[in-house]
């Protein structure tokens, strides 16, 4: 083959103008030099030895031409070829046969192998194709072909139980229809992929828990479909079960029992017996065998407690829900049915049954009768138990019933004595200090915890700033010293709380008298002028009548020594005699609204006995003198005269003064021996003399 190439240009002329070509040394090719008329010169590129691609695919030559000058010159080109592909070539597996290993249950797309064939043509004659080659049906469903890059992978389930072994043809083919074969032999291994199988011939479900032993519950078989160590299997059951697994033959087992049987631990079995083959990795099956155990009464009733302890308010109604007894029995239906009954017994001097009834489904206790706490606080009974079984069984529980306190109880005064007719006096000195001790109230409360709180406090006081309680103890203590301006009587009502709910409360009244001493006859004078503590007002309106009735005589007494004065001086030293004036007579015991006392501006006499706790007081007539008609011409005398009245066993003090008054003496004290008395002595004057002179007094 002729290839013609491009001749040089040379712009010398003759000689030294272009005269040859030659061409770099190879075996394919040559020049062709062709001289033309007009001196030109034609060069061709020709093929002297046939071609191969996949030998030389490119070849790089040098053409040089050279001119006939001296110094003779040259020029050079370069020449590239590149030797085009034709398909002469099929295409080539690396191996005629692969054979592989295949392990069976292999996942879908595990690569099987790769089968590859090679062609040395270039271009789209070196583009290979793989395809399946006379095959059977089977091996297109169970593997697959890349038909680019000739991967074998899995599609279907490769199961070495249906197939141990496959053989298949692949073809590659070129883009220019040449093609090649090569085949594949899958041996396929054996897994243990099957697990053992279990199967129950014959199962007894129902179980008396008195069952003996070795006694058959379940015949069993136990098969596997692997070959082999896959498929030697090795049965066994659950360790601490009362059951044991026994081998009869190859691969029959047989259940039995192996230790007594208790419904009541356990009143059913799920048996599991597990099956393990030999293979690497082992595979097991397991089966369940559901055992049931029946019962036999062999179980007392059992109490939740020893001892039921349930508690009531008194004063309940009469039917109330107390509390509840439960018993357990650990055996099954007609032997766990239980019946409560409540036992013969006494709760003092009466049955117990009078007190609580049970209900012998349920075992509540209800209350027959209300309560009281102040008579009964607790008290037990007996319950008994018996289960349905037969023989029956059965068992005992004490029931404590405790009586919860209610604050249905008001606290009771034991001092003052809360119910007593004659009123409480305490005597109290006028010289006591702030925190004296004048008396300590005592009261109790029936009820009990904390219904039996008791506080004190003083609800009324005529003074309230003089006196307090102690809230715990009921101490009555001053607050403060005494003063004149105190009432001589004083009256506290004193109340006590409980600390219940609803609040219980009661008062109890006591009277203080205040004295200047504790000898006998003053208490006794004091008892004298003792007021009735529940009428007050009414005592407050008999002083001030007695006030008024006394100012009133005080004054019509100097109204009338005034007119005696006057009239005196009107007759020249006549004297006229005026009749003695005496006040009506007033309430004993009438006493001064602020001291106590009568005015000083009367005259009294007291005259006390050990044996009276009474005392007379008679009020006397004003201190007036009394003038008496005489002669005139006599003189008169002014010498005065005193006269005695004596008492038994009284001491008497006298004092005198020019107008005749008397006072009582403070300092007189009583006689020895004889009863305490005190006398002032009254003095008066007559201007008469001898036996008319002698005076008289009442």
């Amino acid at each position: 083959m002729k290839f013609p190439l491009e001749s040089a240009r040379d712009d010398d002329l003759g000689e030294n103008t272009i005269q040859n070509y030659t061409l770099s040394p190879n075996e394919h090719f040559k020049l062709g030099v062709e001289n033309n008329k007009d001196g030109s010169i034609y060069v061709d590129l020709l093929v002297e030895k046939a071609l191969d691609r996949e030998k030389d695919p490119f070849f790089g030559l040098t053409l040089m031409a050279v001119d006939g000058g001296i110094p003779q010159r040259t020029g050079t080109t370069r020449i590239n070829i590149k030797v085009l592909d034709s398909n002469d070539n099929s295409p080539q597996f690396t191996q005629s046969e692969y054979e592989i290993r295949l392990k069976e249950n292999s996942p879908r797309d595990t690569l099987v192998t790769k089968v590859e064939a090679r062609d040395l043509d270039f271009g789209s004659n070196a583009q290979i194709t793989y395809s399946f080659h006379r095959v059977s049906e089977k091996i297109p469903n169970l593997f697959h072909l890349n038909e680019m890059t000739g991967e074998i992978t899995v599609l279907g389930k490769i199961d070495y139980e249906k197939e141990t072994n496959y053989d298949m043809s692949i073809k590659a083919t070129d883009g220019g229809g040449l093609s090649g074969q090569c085949k594949v032999l899958v041996e396929i291994e054996d897994l243990n992929d099957n697990a053992p199988e279990i199967s129950v011939i014959s199962l007894t479900n129902m179980i008396q828990e008195d069952s003996p032993l070795n006694t058959v519950v379940a015949f069993l078989s136990v098969t596997d479909k692997d070959f082999g160590d896959n498929g030697k299997v090795t049965c066994s059951v659950e360790m601490n079960l009362p059951f044991v697994l026994t081998s009869t033959k190859k691969n029959y087992y047989q259940l039995v029992i192996q230790s007594p049987l208790d419904r009541e631990k356990v009143s059913e079995y799920n048996v599991t017996i597990t099956a393990v083959d030999w293979g690497s990795p082992k595979l097991s099956s397991s089966r369940t065998i559901h055992v049931q155990i029946s019962d036999v009464n062999d179980n007392s009733p059992v109490f939740e407690k020893s001892l039921f302890e349930m508690t009531i308010r008194e004063n309940n109604i009469p039917g109330l829900l107390i509390g509840s007894v439960h018993a357990a029995d650990l055996d099954a239906e007609q032997n766990a049915k239980l019946i409560y009954t409540l036992l013969p017994g006494e709760v003092g001097d009466d049955p117990a049954v009078s007190y609580i009834s049970i209900n012998s489904e349920t075992g509540n206790i209800y209350a027959l009768r209300s309560l009281d706490y102040e008579q009964i606080k607790d008290f037990k009974a007996t319950v008994r138990a018996t289960d349905g079984g037969i023989p029956s069984l059965k068992s005992d529980v004490v029931v404590r019933v405790v009586v919860i306190d209610e604050n249905d109880n008001a606290p009771f005064f034991l001092y003052p004595l809360q119910n007593s007719t004659h009123p409480y006096n305490e005597l109290l000195p006028k010289v006591a200090e702030a925190g004296y001790l004048v008396t300590k109230v005592v009261a109790v409360d029936g009820d009990s915890g904390q219904n039996s709180w008791l506080s004190y406090d003083i609800l009324k006081a005529t003074d309230p700033g003089l006196f307090n309680i102690g809230a715990q103890n009921g101490e009555v203590r001053t607050r403060r010293p005494l003063t004149e301006r105190d009432i001589n009587k004083q009256r506290l009502i004193i109340v006590v709380r409980d600390s219940g709910v609803p609040l219980q409360t009661s008062t109890a009244t006591l009277n203080i008298l205040l004295v200047d001493g504790f000898s006998d006859p003053y208490l006794k004078v004091v008892g004298v002028h003792q007021q009735d503590p529940e009428d007050e007002e009414t005592l407050t309106m008999y002083l001030v009548i007695c006030l008024a009735s006394v100012s009133f005589i005080f004054l019509l007494c100097i109204v009338s020594f005034i007119g005696i004065k006057l009239c005196k001086k009107d007759h020249g030293g006549s004297f006229i005699v005026a009749p003695p004036h005496f006040p009506p007579a007033l309430p004993e015991n009438c006493t001064d609204s602020q001291s106590g006392s009568l005015s000083r501006n009367y005259q009294y006499d007291v005259c006390l006995t050990n044996g009276s706790l009474t005392s007379e007081f008679r009020f006397l007539r004003p201190l007036i003198p009394v003038f008496s008609v005489a002669d005139p011409n006599l003189p008169v005398n002014h010498n005065s005269s005193s006269g005695t009245q004596d008492f038994p066993n009284c001491l008497e003090n006298s004092q005198s003064n020019e107008q005749g008054q008397a006072s009582l003496s403070e300092d007189a004290a009583p006689r020895s021996g004889g009863p305490s008395c005190t006398v002032n002595q009254a003095i008066g004057a007559n201007v008469n003399s001898g036996q008319n002179d002698w005076l008289s007094y009442q």
